[in-house]
């Protein structure tokens, strides 16, 4: 592979990671903001459709019909999203029996 084969790649994988930020952002963004909505269950579709509206179109112009830019835009949305798991760390999550479990946000 060369130069010209490979750059359209890299900008693909930061395309992927910025189209990464943008939808778990939102959806942290969503999250905390949840209780102090009266309508959560409206504020969780409205976030998830325009989060989802966001990224399904910046993936199909960032593939540009190149199965490959796919693959690596996608590759950096996920790194994004370890990323953010690690950066924010796991939280606890308190089950309805009041039992705790550490969540890694899968």
């Amino acid at each position: 592979m060369n130069m010209p084969e490979v750059l359209p790649l890299v900008l693909s994988l930061g395309a992927g990671a910025v189209l990464g930020m943008i939808y778990f952002g939102g959806l942290w963004h969503t999250v905390r903001k949840l209780a102090g909505t009266q309508k959560p269950v409206s504020t969780m579709l409205w976030s998830f459709a325009v989060r989802t509206g966001i990224v399904m179109t910046g993936f199909y112009f960032v593939m540009g019909g190149r199965w490959e830019r796919l693959v690596a835009a996608l590759l950096g949305f996920l790194l994004i999203r370890e990323v953010l798991i690690r950066r924010i760390g796991a939280r606890p999550v308190i089950q309805p029996t009041g039992a705790v479990h550490g969540n890694r946000g899968h």
